[in-house]
Formats: structure tokens, sequence, C-alpha cells
């Protein structure tokens, strides 16, 4: 089982799997969404604790598609909880326990800032 929860804890959740793989998105939506380092996980493995009625979503303007979530709160970042889709990207910045998985990707490296060092 591998915890997790936004900064101000009122928004707790578990995952009954390990993540599929980690990965880090350079694009200037996931960096200032400040969820640039994301774990793929499966709508089934989360179980929600409480909170899950405070996830705020921002649906952005066409041609962007991707909703992103946050706690209502205190604004942390959780990628895309609440997604529909089978499997989805949870922002990594929210898990509380070792996901078990390593970075091993990474993804427009073209907008990738002159002053981010890996």
């Amino acid at each position: 089982m591998i915890r997790g929860s936004c900064c101000c804890g009122s928004i707790q959740f578990e995952l009954n799997k390990n993540p599929s793989s980690m990965g880090t998105c350079y694009c200037s939506r996931c960096r200032k969404a400040g969820a640039s380092l994301m774990v793929f996980v499966q709508s089934e493995d989360i179980k929600w604790i409480q909170g899950k009625e405070l996830v705020a979503s921002y649906r952005p303007e066409p041609p962007f598609t991707y909703v992103r979530n946050f706690c209502s709160r205190c604004g942390t970042s959780l990628g895309e909880i609440l997604s529909q889709e089978k499997s989805f990207p949870l922002a990594a910045n929210c898990l509380d326990d070792d996901p078990g998985v390593r970075n091993t990707f990474y993804e427009h490296m073209e907008s990738k800032p002159a002053w981010y060092e890996n």
C-alpha cells in the first residue's frame, strides 16, 4: 500500500499497487502546475480515504485537453486523479510512501528550461 495526500491533509488516498512507471514532463503546463514528475496508476488501484469532494479541476482551453486536479484548500497538484481513463498520471509529489518505481523517461525535452539541470 502506498499512501498519498495533499499538503494540508484534507485529501488522502491509497494505492493498492505500485504505479506502472514514473516520468518527467518538461512542458510548460506540467511545470506550472507543479506536477512535472508523474507516476502512472490504474484507476482501480486508488482507494479514497477522505477528501475526494475537495479535489478541484482545471479544464484548459483547446487545443489542450488534459484536465489537471488539485486540492481546493491548499492547492497541491494531484495530476489527473479524477480521470475516467483506466490509466492516468498522478503527481508523484503527493505520494507519502515510496512508489516502488523510479524515473525512467523524460518527455518534451525541447521545453526544458535552461536553468533546470538533472
